[in-house]
């Protein structure tokens, strides 16, 4: 059985589908990580969370 490989959801997806692709390819709850990914990047200012975002969506290839 294979892990599935790391690309953008196209039916767990809130804007892009990058968070909810990175929680389904290790297994993880999507809302929590989505809630995590938030505070992280509210909190800290050296976590540019928005660049980040926006980079793996250029980078991340759609999934099924």
């Amino acid at each position: 059985m294979s892990q599935p490989t790391l690309s953008r959801t196209t039916d767990d997806r809130v804007l892009a589908g990058v968070v909810g692709g990175i929680a389904r390819r290790f297994g993880w709850n999507s809302t929590m990580l989505r809630v995590v990914y938030v505070v992280a990047s509210v909190v800290s200012a050296g976590f540019p969370g928005i660049l980040v975002y926006l980079i793996l969506w250029l980078l991340m290839p759609e999934g099924d």
